[in-house]
């Protein structure tokens, strides 16, 4: 009975980091959703709740964790050798802090949601930019001032231009999200094709 049960959950955490591992190409949308055909439902359910494109997510979810589902900021170091405490609480694909997600969560009654799911993620990238576009009067096809409220926070994006990291990585977001929707144009009739499909 033991050995069944070892057995069980060796399989089960193989099955999980099987369908978390990171794409192999995380540069094409295509050969991302090639890959991970359910990150496209996903991304299309979050996509037809909250307004926010498919390719926006995309290049977000690039930016933040590069696909990693376990994604954290690296630590601090003590006298640059001593590992300390991490800069903040990001965790996961959407890299979202502790409270950003307690309030997503409280906004939406999705209670069970966590940072280490894509599905989750997408969906809390769609709730923020949707939030982002009526507090900050953004629109939601623009991925360049999205992303700076984003990485700011809506209250501190007003400062954005006193942060040139934040300015470079909103334009690298700017560019990865350009890229991805030129690509999605060749493969996105394909995939809504494979819609029963659901592996």
């Amino acid at each position: 009975m033991i050995h069944l049960k070892k057995i069980f959950i060796f399989s089960f955490f193989l099955i999980l980091s099987a369908c978390s591992s990171i794409p192999k190409n995380t540069q094409n949308s295509c050969a991302i959703f090639e890959e991970r055909y359910l990150w496209y439902k996903h991304t299309k359910a979050s996509y037809e709740k909250w307004g926010v494109p498919i390719y926006i997510q995309l290049a977000f979810v690039k930016k933040e964790s590069d696909f990693n589902w376990l994604a954290k900021p690296p630590r601090r170091k003590l006298f640059k050798v001593i590992p300390f405490k991490r800069p903040s609480s990001s965790f996961g694909y959407s890299q979202a802090v502790v409270g950003t997600w307690e309030q997503y969560k409280s906004e939406t009654g999705n209670i069970l949601a966590t940072r280490a799911r894509f599905k989750d993620s997408v969906d809390f990238i769609g709730w923020y930019v949707n939030k982002t576009s009526k507090i900050l009067k953004i629109s939601k096809k623009d991925a360049y001032r999205q992303y700076l409220a984003y990485y700011k926070g809506w209250g501190d994006y007003k400062n954005y231009s006193k942060d040139k990291k934040a300015v470079i990585y909103a334009k690298s977001v700017k560019e990865m999200a350009n890229k991805y929707r030129k690509q999605l144009t060749l493969c996105q009739k394909n995939l809504d094709k494979r819609k029963y499909i659901i592996f």
